[in-house]
């Protein structure tokens, strides 16, 4: 009970601080069709609670969701290597993603557990310049995805694949990690990545080189486990391993068709030579057929029954039958070894009779002793050892 008075204000001032702290506020401005990227670290949140400056050792991790959800939107993701490396909130806006989304962030202290909260306000809006009809998404195998998020390694990537692109701007559409898309998590082995898949676009069209890559006859040489067409110096390589059989090419300069409306009909089939059905249906009587249908079976089982009943009932010989076929020698040496077992049985129940010497328990032949009279002989075993 002494330890009520010290707890009492210490969650007093716990909920004090936390309602006295203020979240940050920040604006972005992603855009559909372009990849977002936000990094959370030690320059986001740049102090504690009280007003503290956090040193770049301490772990800190972080908690994002969409305002009045527990998730984040579905285009947004998060992923944080370690508590000792940044965040990253990433992903690609849809269309049907425009407007107005705000995050809520929560940055934890690992070692102090202090917590403070940054709102990220997301205006979402439309590209401006020209479009990107020219869409390419290459598999790189030697990175993960946070080590191309930050604006260093993606605007290097970007660089190394002019050289193998018509000249042109290229930018980036979309950055998703090998996992989402079904790929394995790697073995704990130095050099093995997760993997990321990259998304660029253009308006200059694909280059030579790139058709070849992603042509059909590239990818039968993959799988049969050949090296893929190519026919221009990898330009990537050796920062930026790509893996060359899953290029995969996108042409929106040439509009698809629309899909074709169907139109309700009046529910006649038109004329076709090849089907004629019947106009007229005549009649028909099922009276027969439901007659033979209950009635064979009834009668078969009828039948099978009156055959049974028969044989087990009408057939039988009878004693007397069975006597006078048996031989009268055999009826006498049944009737004999009957009449003697029930004899037996007589003699065994009354007692009367003085058993035999040589059925006595504990008889001795050569001496002839028995055992005291006032012992009940029929309650001792013949063999004492059986005790």
């Amino acid at each position: 009970m002494a330890a009520a008075p010290i707890w009492i204000p210490l969650l007093v001032g716990l909920l004090a601080g936390l309602g006295a702290t203020e979240a940050q506020e920040t604006t972005q401005h992603p855009l559909v069709g372009r990849v977002f990227v936000h990094t959370l670290d030690h320059e986001t949140f740049p102090h504690l609670p009280e007003q503290v400056a956090v040193p770049p050792t301490v772990p800190i991790t972080y908690h994002a969701h969409l305002q009045g959800h527990p998730d984040l939107p579905r285009w947004l993701r998060y992923t944080q290597r370690s508590p000792h490396h940044p965040g990253f909130l990433y992903g690609a806006p849809t269309p049907e993603d425009r407007g107005h989304q705000v995050i809520e962030v929560t940055a934890y202290n690992r070692d102090s557990f202090d917590t403070t909260q940054q709102r990220l306000v997301l205006l979402i809006g439309d590209p401006e310049g020209p479009l990107l009809p020219y869409q390419a998404e290459f598999l790189v195998s030697s990175h993960d995805v946070e080590e191309v998020l930050p604006a260093m390694p993606a605007s290097r990537f970007l660089t190394a694949l002019a050289g193998l692109w018509e000249p042109g701007e290229l930018q980036l559409l979309n950055i998703t990690s090998a996992l989402d898309r079904g790929g394995r998590v790697p073995l704990p082995i130095e050099g093995r990545k997760e993997g990321v898949y990259i998304k660029v676009g253009s308006a200059s069209p694909f280059s030579t080189c790139l058709k070849v890559v992603a042509s059909p006859d590239s990818h039968a040489r993959c799988a049969q486990g050949q090296p893929p067409l190519l026919s221009c110096y990898d330009t990537l390589a050796p920062h930026f391993c790509v893996d060359w059989c899953n290029v995969s090419l996108v042409d929106k300069s040439v509009p698809e068709p629309a899909d074709e409306v169907p139109t309700p009909g009046d529910g006649i089939l038109e004329h076709d030579p090849f089907f004629c059905p019947p106009t007229e249906a005549t009649a028909r009587d099922f009276l027969t057929d439901a007659l033979v249908t209950l009635l064979v079976p009834l009668l078969v089982a009828l039948l099978l029954t009156l055959l049974l009943a028969y044989v087990m009932c009408c057939r039988r010989e009878g004693r007397l039958k069975r006597d006078l076929a048996t031989s009268d020698i055999q009826m006498v040496h049944h009737c004999t070894i009957r009449g003697n077992t029930e004899e037996l049985r007589q003699m065994a129940d009354s007692r009367e009779v003085p058993r035999p010497l040589s059925t006595l328990p504990m008889f001795n032949v050569r001496t002839g002793e028995r055992l005291p009279p006032q012992v009940d002989s029929a309650q001792v075993p013949l063999i004492l050892d059986q005790h």
